[in-house]
């Protein structure tokens, strides 16, 4: 890296380079204090709201206080029951069964039970959600023998400790009385405007400027929730969202929503709390990812090439500082239950190597220097991603990849990367959710349904990967499952159809004025029917 350019880096992200967020104590248990209004920053609009039928934190900031799922984590990361009070599986696992939880109504007031677990299960997670549609592949039938037992049959083994982890992500239920029948399941008013069994029934949402949920005066939970109401400001301008916390306008800013300065600065007011906790089941890792359908980039050469024209660590110690490491693959090292011996082939910055590449796969350098150009589209959900694209283009241009880099709002982002795919690099975030099997392997299994986010639009299909997949999926055996994740790893870092090179946590800030917050490994996307607000 010339030192102009390095120079320019490092005025930029001054800042960030010496980030520390001191970490202040939550608070002791007091008595909850009933009503309120909490504000919740809203960074990036999806244009859905169901989290059936579209796993993603900003899905769930909003969704997952208004639908609930069977099975959610508790404060030590273990499955609680929600919809579901207890399951069993056969010795085979390929039968698991559910028992559901009596009493609970829908917010129109029709009674929940298994008819409406059968056709979420059936008709949303196995064909239309995105990670779902890999996770029960093998799903055959839901058996609802009454009203509050659900029957789940696979063709072939469903390890339930896989199932209980990804269920509370991928096991919202939706009323099948509101979508049975309907029409296109995706174009369901539902899906803005959602019909849930949780603490908060939708009120409005204004597109650009708000959602608004009240309390459920008939939820299941005695005494909860403690809000009246809570409203999602869309503020897609992070410097203004720290504006409206510190005028008080904003309660929470979650999933890194702010940027780095501003966190930092918010940390040092005692009016807030900045920190990691309550995120841990949402590890995250950078993406770079690569549309197959641009014959540059189906060369294995030209991928090689790009990773190694990327100074990682450079960009991890001006940009990210000490919240961020070097990624080693897709199963990210927190897992401490996955997490490979040998995670493969690494990508080490190398200008020379990169251009090396380049000239071997044919793509020589022409007038100007430029071998090729790219359209690349930053996911607009975090101040890192926005960065990772600029430095990418910066660094691509060094080796004579001229990179024009569109940006998009978040509902834009997801058409033309996962549907329209009107890309040709797309850089992002991968959520890691405790297994491999929940929401990563995902991004490598072929097949997947057109249009669904986060997962494989790349064209791009391996057979040994599609088989290591779907038998790590299968095996009941704990040790054979981490063997063959190794396997998917290795695979995944010599082909690199995505690259993961960057590992993060996210950060919330949030005002001290809230209570019971930041108190299991998923918060930002759980129920928060306990939460309250301090005088």
């Amino acid at each position: 890296m010339d030192m102009t350019r390095r120079a320019a880096l490092l005025t930029s992200a001054a800042i960030a380079s010496s980030v520390a967020f001191p970490m202040r104590s939550l608070f002791a248990q007091e008595t909850p204090r009933k009503g309120g209004v909490f504000t919740v920053h809203y960074g990036a609009e999806q244009r859905q709201l169901n989290p059936s039928l579209q796993a993603s934190t900003g899905v769930y900031i909003i969704g997952g206080k208004i639908q609930e799922q069977l099975v959610d984590l508790d404060a030590a990361g273990n499955p609680v029951g929600v919809l579901a009070t207890s399951w069993e599986a056969s010795p085979d696992g390929k039968t698991i069964t559910f028992k559901l939880r009596e009493g609970v109504k829908w917010h129109d007031g029709k009674p929940f039970t298994s008819a409406d677990v059968q056709f979420t299960a059936m008709e949303m997670w196995k064909k239309i959600l995105n990670y779902g549609t890999t996770l029960q592949l093998f799903l055959t039938a839901v058996d609802t023998p009454d009203p509050l037992t659900a029957v789940f049959r696979y063709e072939r083994p469903m390890p339930l400790n896989l199932l209980l982890r990804a269920l509370p992500d991928l096991g919202y239920v939706s009323p099948r009385h509101i979508y049975e029948g309907k029409g296109d399941i995706r174009q369901n008013p539902a899906n803005l405007a959602p019909i849930g069994t949780g603490p908060f029934k939708f009120v409005t949402y204004e597109r650009g400027q708000h959602v608004i949920a009240d309390r459920n005066p008939d939820y299941w939970r005695p005494n909860a929730p403690n809000l009246d109401r809570i409203v999602w400001r869309v503020v897609t301008d992070r410097s203004a969202a720290a504006a409206q916390m510190e005028a008080g306008q904003i309660h929470y800013s979650p999933f890194s929503g702010l940027t780095i300065s501003d966190a930092a600065r918010l940390s040092k007011d005692p009016r807030f709390i900045v920190s990691t906790k309550g995120n841990e089941g949402n590890a995250r890792t950078n993406t770079v990812e690569f549309n197959f359908r641009r014959k540059e980039l189906a060369d294995i050469r030209v991928r090689r090439a790009i990773a190694h024209a990327l100074d990682i660590p450079f960009f991890i110690e001006n940009f990210l500082g000490d919240f961020a490491k070097p990624g080693t693959g897709p199963v990210p090292s927190v897992s401490t239950d996955f997490y490979p011996a040998d995670n493969g082939p690494q990508y080490a910055f190398d200008k020379k190597l990169s251009a090396k590449l380049l000239d071997e796969a044919g793509f020589k350098a022409g007038a100007g220097g430029t071998r090729f150009s790219l359209r690349l589209l930053p996911a607009p959900w975090g101040e890192d991603i926005t960065l990772f694209a600029t430095f990418i283009q910066q660094s691509l241009a060094e080796v004579g990849i001229k990179v024009e880099v569109v940006r998009t709002d978040g509902g834009g982002f997801l058409k033309q990367v996962y549907d329209d795919h009107a890309f040709d690099l797309a850089t992002g975030w991968h959520q890691y959710r405790n297994d491999p099997a929940v929401s990563t392997t995902v991004w490598y299994r072929s097949g997947q349904p057109k249009g669904a986010p986060w997962t494989n639009q790349w064209d791009w299909t391996n057979p040994t990967m599609d088989k290591i997949i779907d038998d790590a999926a299968t095996e009941i055996d704990v040790a054979k499952r981490k063997a063959l994740y190794g396997d998917f790893v290795r695979l995944a870092n010599t082909e690199i159809p995505i690259w993961t090179p960057i590992e993060q946590i996210f950060l919330t800030t949030i005002s001290a004025k809230a209570r019971n917050h930041s108190n299991t490994p998923r918060w930002g996307s759980s129920s928060w029917h306990d939460l309250w607000l301090a005088e």
